[in-house]
């Protein structure tokens, strides 16, 4: 009995030292795991310290939001701004040009990301850096100076210098009338960083290339005729490259801009996701640090969710475009079929030809809550563009003809004139509706152009540029087709090849 009880007790010692091993061994398990939690919200919180944030539009006067269609969808408009920083040492080092480093930067790229409210398609604007536009006055948030309206018209990439980003797409909304909402900007070290990570992006010339001229301008880029998988530094150069490619000019580095990033997307898509955990984790290190971001895009989880609504448009449904322009000795302008593009991504038009029109909201007609002679009416003079100051006296004569018309209590807005591109009528609340639609009615003028907006008080009638005269409003007749001089490309072209000048081969 005696070692029976010894055994017994031998047996139970075992069992307690087994359980005090797992007690010990499922704590630790647990410690780890909670170190491991820990540690990977501690990181998730130095990558969202990491990403730089900047206000969205410094400008006084900001674009409407589009109006959802039936089924409550609005689309989403990103402007994409690449730097040409050079405020730190990697960036000089890749950008060059040491007298400027620590100057002010110049927003050299700048792409109008465009997400129908569908979600099927997307189209994307780019604006050449040395498009002359008239930059709005812009406020600067942290010092609160002051960057007056530019006299006259001067380079668009000179925006990022009024104040920051916000100021770039204060610039923008005031050319397109498109509503921005968000913003990303880029510098040279996260161009660099997105293309190692990724492993290589796919591109082609007709001929040899080397950008590099006697006096020792250029990109420094050097490829073989074909197709040649450019990462890193070479990305970088061939994002940059204007001498070179077909007539050297700003326009020919934005078609070639647009055939990287087609054949980025297509690599992603085809990779899937990146499944080396380092390589991972470098790209989030680097990309967030060189991102500036508005505040509604501030943290990782919100660039994941933009990201995941972006890629989920096929490359077939991708639409890439130039501005349509003219030169002005040196520098381009804006044409009349750029207007029309700006008009068909306000319109929520695919740029592709597919997919039609947005659908319309209801559009019933609402009883006017007054008579005629005692709506409200502020006229604004919205008749400027980015290349025209605005008609002068537009929103007086348009008053007066309201006043003509019944509507004694219309009123000239005395504020300074802003730039619309198409006539509008503006509302801030439902009881207000049908008293917009009356004076929309009264003057010819679309249910469609009759939008709600919070940024009016009342009824608001904003004569925009394509009413520049006369007392009788027609219409512009739709043209939804994209102008053939925006050069559009589709995502899915893995056939596009860049021309390459015949000064530049070797």
């Amino acid at each position: 009995m005696g070692a029976q009880t010894r055994g017994e007790y031998g047996k139970l010692g075992q069992n307690s030292v087994r359980r005090r091993v797992l007690t010990w061994s499922a704590a630790t398990l647990a410690a780890l795991l909670l170190g491991t939690a820990c540690a990977g919200w501690l990181y998730y919180r130095h990558l969202n310290a990491n990403i730089q944030q900047a206000d969205l539009n410094l400008g006084d006067d900001k674009a409407p939001a589009p109006t959802p269609n039936t089924a409550g969808q609005t689309p989403l408009n990103l402007l994409l701004i690449g730097s040409d920083a050079r405020d730190t040492k990697e960036n000089q080092k890749l950008g060059g040009a040491r007298e400027t480093f620590g100057g002010t930067p110049l927003a050299d790229v700048q792409m109008l990301v465009h997400l129908s409210a569908d979600r099927t398609n997307l189209s994307v604007v780019s604006m050449p850096r040395d498009t002359l536009v008239r930059i709005p006055k812009c406020t600067d948030p942290g010092s609160g100076k002051v960057h007056p309206a530019s006299e006259g018209r001067v380079m668009t990439n000179q925006s990022l210098g009024h104040g920051g980003p916000g100021c770039t797409v204060a610039t923008w909304e005031k050319l397109t009338g498109i509503h921005i909402d968000h913003f990303m900007m880029v510098d040279f070290s996260g161009v660099v960083s997105m293309a190692d990570a990724i492993g290589g992006v796919p591109v082609c010339v007709d001929d040899n290339i080397y950008s590099h001229t006697s006096s020792g301008h250029g990109s420094g880029l050097k490829l073989k005729k074909g197709t040649t998988s450019v990462k890193g530094k070479q990305a970088l150069q061939w994002l940059r490259t204007r001498y070179g490619f077909e007539d050297g000019s700003d326009l020919a580095r934005a078609k070639a801009q647009h055939m990287y990033l087609n054949s980025m997307i297509r690599e992603l898509r085809a990779k899937a996701t990146l499944g080396n955990p380092g390589k991972l984790r470098t790209l989030a290190e680097r990309a967030t640090e060189s991102l500036t971001v508005d505040p509604g895009l501030d943290t990782v989880k919100k660039l994941y969710d933009l990201a995941d609504e972006l890629r989920r448009v096929k490359p077939e449904r991708i639409t890439m475009t130039t501005m349509p322009n003219r030169y002005v000795g040196a520098r381009v302008e804006p044409t009349e079929e750029a207007r029309r593009l700006f008009r068909l991504v306000r319109e929520d038009i695919a740029l592709d030809g597919r997919g039609g029109k947005k659908q319309q909201p209801a559009g019933e007609t609402v009883p006017a809550s007054s008579a005629d002679g005692e709506i409200g009416v502020q006229v604004r003079n919205g008749s400027g563009t980015g290349t025209l100051a605005a008609a002068r006296g537009r929103a007086e004569a348009v008053a007066a003809l309201l006043v003509g018309r019944g509507f004694t209590q219309a009123v000239a807005d005395p504020s300074a004139p802003t730039a619309q591109p198409t006539t509008v009528v503006r509302y801030p609340s439902a009881d207000l509706e049908g008293d917009a639609q009356r004076v929309a009615k009264a003057l010819g003028i679309p249910p469609s152009s009759v939008q709600r907006s919070t940024d009016v008080s009342g009824v608001t009638l904003v004569v925009g540029a394509d009413w520049r005269q006369d007392t009788a409003y027609r219409a512009p007749r739709a043209d939804d087709r994209t102008p053939k001089s925006a050069e559009a490309l589709n995502g899915a072209d893995d056939a596009a090849c860049m021309q390459v000048n015949p000064a530049f081969t070797w």
